[in-house]
């Protein structure tokens, strides 16, 4: 890999250099502490806007900045997605009751480098059906970046993911995709989590992106409510969220996000 040149491929997705990947590492880094540090604050009775207001403290205290306020107007340090909420809850006065899952949402800004995470939390105690959609969700993600290697297609990730969330009797959902990043928050690729093997462009080191993909435990499609930004599953199914950044190598995919706690996953095993 070249360590200092970047470039675009033909469908207008970065290469990075070799030492890129120490910023995208300390941008990760950050995000993942900062979702570590959640996992004591959700229990049942906190508002997800008491969780949000220790977000902003968290990445304001490491001198960092949130990559989320001010976007096209959002004013919160993170998205936090409560239940049937698929993606982007607005942070607020709803308060959690026992067996609420929720995926937080963190993306921060570190010299530069964009850091961008997500994980499922869960207040008091699991109910069951939740349990088996946040390990399907978990699992297919790793089964994304296990087929994020160089010579593979994006295709490839999607279908990984797909057919293992399809063979569970749940839904990907389609209306909401991963992305490039790097210095920037959203850059070319879309990076679906369905598709066919051998389709999409071909996967190179030096690639950055996140794989995130949201699964339903009932149909795969969503709506966006009134305030433009909460897309909610249609039939009121619960859905669940992870979310990786990533880095393409020789060997495969390099995770920039990966938990310092150990904590990714909301049963830490």
């Amino acid at each position: 890999m070249d360590e200092t040149r970047e470039r675009l491929t033909r469908d207008g997705i970065r290469i990075h250099g070799e030492a890129d990947f120490a910023g995208m590492h300390a941008a990760g880094r950050l995000a993942a502490e900062i979702l570590d540090a959640c996992a004591p604050l959700v229990v049942p009775g906190a508002t997800t806007g008491a969780i949000d207001a220790e977000i902003e403290r968290l990445v304001n205290e490491a001198g960092a900045k949130s990559a989320t306020i001010g976007y096209k107007g959002y004013q919160h340090a993170s998205c936090i997605s409560v239940n049937h909420v698929v993606c982007h809850g607005i942070p607020g006065d709803k308060v959690l009751k026992d067996g609420d899952i929720l995926n937080i949402d963190v993306t921060v800004i570190v010299d530069g480098w964009f850091g961008d995470t997500s994980r499922m939390f869960v207040a008091g105690k699991l109910p069951r059906k939740a349990e088996r959609l946040i390990e399907v969700t978990h699992d297919a993600l790793m089964l994304g970046i296990e087929a994020a290697r160089p010579g593979n297609t994006f295709g490839d990730i999607g279908h990984a993911i797909q057919s293992f969330v399809e063979s569970h009797r749940m839904s990907v959902v389609r209306d909401f995709c991963g992305h490039g990043l790097g210095r920037v928050f959203h850059a070319p690729p879309n990076v679906l989590h369905y598709g066919r093997p051998g389709t999409g462009p071909k996967l190179e080191e030096g690639m950055f992106f996140t794989i995130e993909p949201m699964v339903n435990l009932g149909r795969p499609e969503t709506k966006v409510l009134a305030d433009d930004w909460t897309a909610v599953t249609r039939d009121k199914s619960l859905s669940a969220q992870f979310e990786h950044s990533v880095g393409i190598t020789a060997e495969g995919a390099e995770i920039f996000t990966l938990s310092p706690g150990g904590l990714f996953h909301p049963t830490y095993g």
